[in-house]
Order: C-alpha cells, then structure tokens, then sequence
C-alpha cells in the first residue's frame, strides 16, 4: 500500500510540474504576441529616410515639398499606415488607415491584410507600388464623392489612370486602427475614411503644386 502510495504522489507530482510548464509556454506565446503587435507600429526612423528621399524627388518634378503622403505597406492594414509628412517640420502630422486592392480574394475582406499583394496590370484588382502625382479633383461615387486622380510616375504604377486608380475615401474604412482585424479592400485604389478625407480635401484643394503620394512595401 506504501507503495502504491508513493507511486500515486509521484504521478500527481509529475502531472503539476507539466501544468506549469503549460502555464509558463502559454505566457510567453502571449508576451510574443504582444511583441509581435510593438513590432507592426509605424517605423519612424524608414519613414524619415523615405521622407529625405521624397523631398529630393518633389523638388526634382516641382511637386510640393511641404507635405506629402506616404504609405507603407509593409504594415498590416488594421494599423496606421498612411502618413501626412511634414518636409519643414520633419515629422509626422498625421496617420490614417488605408485600404489596399483585393486581388482575387473577397471585394470588402480583408484576406490581405498582411500579405498584400501589387500589379500595374489592368483588370488585377491590385494597388500599385511607386510615387504618384495626385491630379484632378473630381467627383467620386465612393465616401464624400471627392477623388483625386492618381499619376503613376514609375514603370511600377504609370497605368494608374488607364485602370481607374483614384484616391478617395469609403464609408466602410474606419477613423480608428482595427488590428488585428484589417481595413476593407477595394480594386486597388487607396482608400481611407471619411472623415480622414474630409480633413485632407482642403489641404489638397489650397495646395500651389500636386502633392507626392509614395507607396511602398520595404
């Protein structure tokens, strides 16, 4: 009886110490997660050297070199990613969600968001890489029903125009970062709020020179 005792300790013993090894590995998977989430935020020290880098370019095509639009989209499209840079001040004023093209997966999902996918091609559903020179001002059927044609300046976006690629703004995009859940895809135009576009429409309007919208992915 001693025996079988001592064996039923030892057992009960063994099965503890596996709980708290389970208890333990399961702390540290959510540590990782929350890392992992400190690691999606907006990397300022990049978006600087895209912004030194934008500067020359506007200066070099006579675009704006007050502010532009950045948009990173390496990050996850539940955070924010489209930045308003200020070139005098150097530093961000500004960040909003913005959507990104669906491909072939669901119109309005968010399948992609964080392993977008990009294509020049007409008829792909995609968004584009590259800097672009924003246009016109027209009606949009889209959010406020303001767009603002998009001129692909590089062979990676330069038939933005010839697929409909607009910037404008959705009613489904949110004010708020909605990670880890995604923002809504569109056919490749980049979207953002309605009330982001509200407070971006007049700054684009009173701007002497287009604005530089630079989308990218490293």
């Amino acid at each position: 009886m001693k025996i079988s005792h001592l064996i039923f300790l030892v057992i009960i013993f063994s099965s503890c110490q596996y709980e708290s090894k389970k208890v333990a590995y399961n702390t540290v998977s959510e540590n990782e997660k929350t890392s992992e989430i400190i690691k999606q935020e907006l990397d300022l020290i990049k978006t600087k050297k895209k912004a030194e880098e934008a500067l020359v370019f506007c200066k070099r095509k006579k675009l704006n070199t007050d502010i532009c639009i950045l948009i990173d989209m390496s990050l996850h499209s539940g955070l924010n990613r489209f930045v308003i840079w200020d070139f005098k001040e150097q530093k961000v004023v500004n960040k909003y969600l913005v959507g990104h093209g669906c491909g072939s997966n669901s119109w309005s999902s968010d399948e992609s968001k964080d392993k977008p996918k990009f294509s020049n091609e007409d008829g792909s559903h995609l968004s584009a890489l590259g800097k672009y020179k924003l246009g016109e001002r027209g009606r949009s059927d889209w959010g406020i029903h303001v767009k603002y044609l998009m001129h692909g300046l590089e062979k990676t976006n330069n038939n933005a125009l010839k697929r409909f690629i607009v910037f404008h703004s959705w009613e489904l995009m949110s004010d708020d970062e909605v990670y880890p859940k995604g923002s809504p895809e569109g056919w490749g135009c980049p979207t953002i709020s309605n009330n982001a576009m509200k407070e971006l429409d007049p700054i684009l309007q009173n701007s002497e020179k287009p604005l530089l919208m630079w989308i990218y992915n490293e």
